[in-house]
């Protein structure tokens, strides 16, 4: 692993458990908070910072994991980590999303005294909390732990608004039925939040092109150098956040010219595209020549 790789684990990883100190510490304020006041609001949005929490944890854990070195048994290092920490953590958010929904629906049904002052000064203090943690996690680097982190605590700041709202709502109507209906607003920001969590996931351990890069666009930088003829086979997927890697087969004039061109191609990879770890394979123009007549010769990108 290259040292700006390590500094963007290293940077990451401190913004993320900072950020899970103060989230951990004002979920449970929020979660007796609660209880002692019988908001549902508040209860589902303590529920919605612990989801908060335990994908902090497990994305510091996970940045830790990742400045590991390389071994026999993991020759990409234990980067990967980080992807399937943050699946862990989409599985637990749909069980919390499950859980307020079920609550809500119920306290619906059997409609329950809540106390609107104290919900609104807990719910305006977790307000404060929450833009605290964004503003620290936009000062880490951007990894898909942090990124995912701060879309959390973007839903939670939703979540302390509708809990004071919910307050207020109740001060000075007595409609109790606000907090179960703002409890299921909260539960919906969870389930976006997770959904797009998974569906970053699951891009990444398909081995999918990662979505700030362009296959197209890479086959054309590679295809710009001079003795290049043609790129195909070429495979583009990421290994966490900031580490990409490649391979392909690169049609060349001249093959005695792959030395002095192999670094080159490596170069513009890295300094235009991030990506970190190539393969490249060279082979002569002859071959190229003929690629369409090829069973699945042509460029690839791994869906």
């Amino acid at each position: 692993m290259s040292g700006h790789d390590h500094h963007h684990h290293a940077s990451g990883g401190r913004a993320l458990l900072l950020s899970l100190v103060l989230t951990t510490a004002f979920a449970a304020v929020e979660a007796v908070g609660g209880w002692l006041s019988g908001s549902l609001a508040l209860l589902s949005d303590a529920g919605h910072m612990i989801t908060d929490s335990s994908s902090l944890a497990i994305g510091a854990f996970a940045a830790w994991l990742a400045t590991r070195p390389v071994s026999r048994r993991h020759s990409f290092g234990l980067q990967r980590a980080e992807v399937l920490g943050a699946l862990v953590n989409v599985v637990f958010m749909f069980g919390v999303v499950a859980l307020v929904a079920a609550s809500a629906v119920q306290r619906l049904a059997e409609p329950r005294e809540v106390a609107g002052g104290v919900v609104m000064v807990i719910g305006g203090l977790g307000l404060l909390v929450n833009l605290i943690v964004a503003w620290i996690l936009t000062r880490g680097a951007q990894t898909m732990n942090v990124r995912g982190a701060l879309l959390h605590v973007m839903g939670d700041l939703l979540g302390s608004v509708a809990a004071v709202t919910s307050g207020l709502v109740i001060l000075l109507t007595g409609w109790m039925p606000i907090d179960p209906l703002l409890s299921l607003f909260v539960a919906l920001l969870i389930l976006v939040s997770a959904g797009r969590l998974l569906r970053e996931v699951l891009h990444v351990l398909m081995e999918g092109v990662p979505r700030e890069l362009d296959a197209e666009a890479v086959s054309a930088a590679l295809t710009g150098h001079d003795g290049v003829r043609a790129v195909h086979d070429l495979h583009i997927w990421a290994l966490s956040s900031h580490h990409y890697a490649l391979s392909a087969h690169v049609d060349v004039r001249d093959l005695e010219s792959w030395r002095e061109l192999l670094p080159r191609l490596q170069e513009t990879l890295r300094r235009r595209f991030g990506i970190t770890h190539s393969t490249l394979q060279p082979e002569d123009d002859a071959v190229g020549r003929n690629c369409d007549s090829v069973p699945g010769c042509g460029l690839e990108a791994r869906p």
